[in-house]
């Protein structure tokens, strides 16, 4: 199988692209913004780097060719989610998960989901809403991953779901854990996150705010 990562450069996609390459035998493509002088894999022979941005329609259909599964780091702009859902298209391409944030179903309960709200703002929230509806659409094979507050904690990769339609639950999460959970979705035979948007959060972490505020 081959992977494209798309802001591979992050946290997250620094994190996926080594849990990728310990737990599995995946190709992978690693894409971001000078992706050549900011990337350096640990394994290069599994690895392709190519630099470029979410609104390079060229680029990405480069980057695209042969792949099987695209992971998008940052939904916050409608205008790069659009330009990338038309290259996969273009490309032939269907299978996507896309990282962006809790609340864009306005499902996010109680004193957590106000604070959320103070901290993000209305106009955060919608935009990554309106980024979800353009992947959330029947020809794409979808998993949206809606995160809850990230912090970093090495050796917890501990994550709780909820399903659209279900009250958020988690006050946050480690970019370990998110990492881990896209290695098993990518790794899922039974197609059980297929057309699905997960909430994800922390267990046992059902607080009106993270710990680390």
């Amino acid at each position: 199988m081959k992977i494209l990562i798309l802001g591979a450069a992050g946290q997250i996609g620094r994190m996926l692209t080594d849990y990728l390459v310990e737990q599995t035998d995946h190709q992978l493509v690693l894409y971001a913004r000078s992706a050549n002088t900011r990337l350096k894999p640990k394994d290069t022979s599994r690895v392709t780097i190519i630099s470029g941005n979410f609104q390079d329609h060229k680029t990405l259909l480069e980057a695209m060719d042969g792949v099987d599964v695209v992971y998008v780091n940052d939904m916050g702009n409608s205008k790069n989610t659009q330009t990338i859902v038309n290259a996969m298209k273009e490309a032939g391409l269907n299978r996507i998960i896309v990282a962006s944030i809790l609340g864009i179903y306005n499902e996010v309960p109680g004193a957590f989901g106000k604070w959320n709200i103070s901290m993000v703002g209305a106009n955060g929230i919608q935009k990554h809403s309106e980024s979800a509806a353009l992947v959330e659409v029947p020809e794409l094979n979808y998993t949206i991953l809606r995160l809850t507050w990230l912090y970093n904690l090495e050796g917890n990769k501990k994550y709780h779901l909820t399903y659209k339609g279900q009250p958020f639950e988690g006050a946050q999460v480690t970019r370990q854990a998110v990492a881990q959970l896209i290695v098993d979705i990518i790794e899922d035979k039974s197609g059980k996150y297929i057309k699905t948007s997960l909430g994800v959060g922390e267990p046992n972490t059902n607080w009106d705010k993270p710990s680390f505020y």
